[in-house]
Order: structure tokens, then sequence, then C-alpha cells
């Protein structure tokens, strides 16, 4: 006969529920019973059964992870990140790509919430009030985009934007540009503020270009608008839009870092690959994925006590040859 929960709980002297909460959802209980239950469980040869547990909590078993284009390097590593702190809950992830269209995207996170019991959603496109409304529907947490009263998982922008400019007017750069992502990202607005901040204090001129797409060919559309606004350094929104850039400053025979310096955002795995090799602030993208799980995992829990929980996480700026001293 197959071991119980119920089998579990009375061996591990517990209840059945925090035999649950001990192997799905470990932080809620204390470290020697989740030793202990863990133990028990082992002991006894007990596996979960998701239809019967779905049965008794009313749960599926499922979380939904909705992110914008998984053509991007970025969001698979966050993609990673969810499904290994999923696995280690007994949660399945069902996936959707929005392809970077905004209209379609709320449609599809409510009819991806009837299968699973809540979604992560990395770098929505959707307005702050579609997400309000959403959130209202079904557990939902974010990640890379930040808006009142919904959980969310952040890298600390404004420190990053202090690791870029930092590193950029320490080689003597004064004249700095940025080429702007899509208008409807928050994590651009973010940047575009925080940028702002940070060239105050430092006595920079900062030169904004775009709006493009956060792909490789958005960059290398704005690269002659970035040569025109004689910069000596520019930060891309993303590493796509940087290597884009330095594609097209390479075709027309321009220097880099030589003549102009050039930065990126996220640190996907192309950027060490290409020369020169390109300086990222690299954003935590697996340590997302498993915080927003982490987060919704509570939200499931204690939804009357997570909905206002946010979490920044920390950014490191990895220098290599894209940047160089400012030219004289």
């Amino acid at each position: 006969m197959a071991v119980t929960i119920k089998d579990v709980a009375r061996a591990a002297g517990v209840s059945a529920s925090t035999v649950t909460r001990a192997l799905t959802l470990p932080e809620l209980v204390s470290e020697e019973t989740r030793e202990r239950v863990r133990r028990t469980a082992e002991s006894l040869g007990y596996h979960p059964n998701r239809a019967a547990r779905g049965l008794i909590t009313g749960r599926t078993g499922n979380i939904g992870l909705v992110v914008p284009d998984l053509g991007n390097p970025f969001f698979p590593s966050v993609v990673k990140g969810v499904q290994a702190r999923a696995h280690e809950a007994d949660y399945a992830v069902f996936l959707a790509d929005t392809d970077e269209d905004a209209t379609a995207e709320a449609g599809l996170v409510r009819r991806l919430s009837k299968q699973v019991d809540g979604i992560v959603l990395c770098s929505p496109r959707m307005a702050d009030g579609q997400l309000r409304a959403l959130a209202a529907e079904t557990p939902v947490v974010l990640i890379n985009r930040r808006i009142a009263r919904v959980p969310s998982v952040v890298p600390e922008l404004g420190d990053a934007m202090r690791q870029a400019i930092g590193h950029l007017t320490a080689l003597g750069h004064r004249r700095i540009g940025y080429v702007a992502g899509p208008r409807s990202s928050w994590a651009d607005r973010e940047r575009v503020r925080s940028l702002r901040l940070v060239v105050r204090d430092k006595a920079v001129e900062l030169v904004e270009i775009g709006n493009v797409t956060p792909q490789f060919e958005g960059g290398v559309g704005a690269a002659d608008q970035v040569l025109a606004a004689g910069v000596t350094a520019v930060i891309g929104y993303n590493d796509l839009v940087s290597l884009g850039l330095l594609n097209r400053f390479s075709a027309r025979g321009v220097a880099v870092p030589g003549a102009l310096s050039v930065l990126g955002f996220d640190d996907i795995a192309p950027a060490a690959m290409v020369t020169p090799a390109l300086t990222s602030v690299a954003l935590p993208k697996e340590h997302a994925g498993r915080a927003g799980v982490d987060l919704l995992l509570r939200l499931l829990a204690e939804p009357d006590r997570s909905s206002a929980i946010r979490r920044e996480l920390p950014t490191q700026l990895m220098v290599r040859g894209s940047t160089g001293p400012a030219p004289v």
C-alpha cells in the first residue's frame, strides 16, 4: 500500500498540513520540523501525489511563467531559475512567450490563469492598471517590474547605474549617450530616471537616443545617431542593443574602445564572446527567477500578508574590452 501524507504526519508527530508546508514551503516551518518531516518521508518512501494533493488543496500544482521574448538570451536564464525553484517545491511550470506584444499579454495571462495556481510575469509590458486588475484575479508576482501592492523582484537599478557611470567617468568620459528601450518598458523608465540622477552628481552630459526595439537590430539602427551625437561613450538599453551598436560601429570603421566606448546591460552569454568583449552590468537572472517563485509560494500560502513584498537584487559591473579611456 502506498504511503500517504497522513502516514508521514503520524510518524513525524505533526499534522498533515505541516507535512505539506515542510515539503512545499519549507521557509514556513522551523528547521527542526522541516528536517524531521524530510527524514520521515524519505524513510517511509513517501512521494507526493500531485492529483491527490490538488483534490485536497484545490491547487493544480502548476505555476505560469510569462516572458516577452524567449529569443532574448536574458529570459532563458530567468526561466532556468524559475524551473529549478518550482521543481524543488514540486510544481510544474507552464511557459508562455508574448513576443513583445503588450496588447496580447493580458489575454494570454487570463487564459493561462485557469490552468495554474499563480503566475510569474517577467518584464511585462502591460500598463499598471492592467497588472493590478490581473493581480486581483489571480496570484501574480512580477520580475523586472514594480508597481504598488503587487509582489515584485527587481534589480538594484540605481546602484547599477552608479557602477556604470562611475566606470565611464573614471575613464574620462563626460559626454555619454544612452540608447533607450521600448516606451512600455518599466526597466527602461527606471534606468533613465536613475541615469539622470547619477549624472547630475558627476558633471556628465547625458544624451538620450531612441526609443528602440530591445533587440540586435535596434542597436544597429541607432548606431548612426550615436555617432552623430558626438558622445565618447554609450550605454545600450540591454546587451542585444549594445551588440547591435558594436556591429554597426565595426562596419563604419569606428574603433571600440579607442574612439568610442560601449557598455551594455544584462550580461548575457554572447557579451563575452564578441570582439571586443562587451562591458556589461550583470543582472541576477537565475536568482531573480528563483526569488520570483519564492514570493509566489509565499503569496499562495499567505495571500493577506504577501501582497506588498518586494525584493531588490544586487548587480555587478563586468568590465571587458569594449570600454576604455575617453579619446583626447
